[in-house]
């Protein structure tokens, strides 16, 4: 049996990562600091399923879960380095799946320290603690916004990422350069995967299904950036699981075609790869909306707005390499991944979890 450390699970993909792992018997130790970016009720409300009792929980401290007794939990801080170092040491991690981070486009542009400590340093004492401790492998989530001012549809792994156009998305680009020389220097097996648009059952409330869906219940406007004229490839929670597990279980080989004089940033003559993981199907938002308004039976007050400061008018990703190696291609639909969360939506806030 593998033992697996899901990093960020109080979130909204570490929580299903975390629940799909744990049904398939591995040994998960789930580590989150439950910051308060987002109403902290719904990261507790995530534990709980889990079988993380909110009252149990104290800083630095391992805990079991009252449901599954393979399932662990840590409230732990990634910038706090001999606290991981620690934790490293002692258990003897297989395998990493690092999903936490300081989230959000427009919250980096009021808060960009918390950015530079979580994603930054905070990736570099888990690169750290997995150069101490060896992992077979190191999965960490970077972002499809590492694409910034790129125009070039689909987006693909083999592109140029040097300019990005937010600080969310400058940490994540760093993080995959720090992951390669950790990979070259220290033989660090390391995969990140650029996710785009994960929407579905327990979202972040900061993301646009859930704004969206809260504001036509509310009877309120729906914003809507870029006068409509934004494109997303909106990925099912689900197919991020699915594509994180298959590559997690699959360790990246040293290229031995990797050319120094055409360098494929995707990969490498060290253990170290980038994959896409998204529906490669993408949706005019306005068309998302439409959709939410036929699920819920109910018209959105639509507001027109500019473009917001580090958004990007346009996301598709390219996911043939995923295919090639994992064979797997995202592919739920989008009408049923929204009738999924609104189904949650309404059940989740009906029984006054919040």
């Amino acid at each position: 049996m593998r033992k697996i450390l899901i990093t960020g699970t109080a979130g909204f993909i570490g929580f299903h990562l975390s629940k799909r792992l744990i049904s398939e018997g591995y040994e998960v130790t789930g580590l989150d600091c439950i910051n308060d970016y987002y109403d902290v009720n719904l990261k507790y409300a995530r534990l709980n399923e889990l079988g993380i009792d909110r009252q149990s929980i104290s800083d630095n401290e391992l805990i079991t879960s009252i449901k599954f007794p393979l399932h662990r939990f840590i409230k732990m801080k990634l910038e706090e380095k001999d606290s991981i170092f620690k934790l490293f040491e002692k258990e003897k991690f297989d395998t990493v799946i690092h999903l936490a981070a300081q989230a959000g486009v427009r919250y980096s542009l009021e808060n960009p320290w918390a950015y530079i400590e979580s994603n930054v340093i905070g990736h570099l004492n888990i690169l750290e603690a997995c150069r101490h401790n060896p992992v077979k492998h190191l999965v960490f989530a970077s972002s499809s916004s590492v694409y910034g001012l790129n125009e070039k549809m689909p987006l693909a792994v083999t592109d140029n990422v040097d300019h990005p156009i937010s600080l969310y998305a400058a940490t994540k680009k760093s993080d995959e350069l720090m992951s390669h020389v950790y990979s070259h220097l220290f033989d660090v097996p390391v995969t990140g995967l650029r996710f785009f648009t994960v929407y579905g059952p327990w979202g972040r409330p900061d993301m646009a299904l859930f704004k969206f869906t809260k504001a036509i219940l509310e009877e309120k406007p729906v914003e809507i950036y870029n006068y409509g004229k934004m494109i997303r490839d909106f990925t099912y929670v689900d197919d991020i699981v699915e594509g994180v597990v298959r590559i997690a279980m699959k360790p990246p080989e040293k290229n031995p075609q990797w050319d120094r004089n055409d360098p494929d940033p995707s990969t490498s003559y060290a253990r170290y790869r980038i994959a896409n993981i998204g529906n490669s199907s993408p949706v005019n938002l306005e068309e998302f909306i439409d959709a939410i308004e036929l699920e819920l039976g109910i018209k959105a007050k639509r507001e027109y707005l500019p473009m917001q400061p580090g958004d990007v008018p346009r996301t598709f990703a390219d996911v043939s390499s995923l295919e090639k190696e994992f064979d797997y291609k995202p592919a739920t639909p989008i009408a049923h991944g929204i009738r999924e969360f609104i189904t949650w939506y309404k059940g989740f806030f009906l029984q006054d979890n919040l």
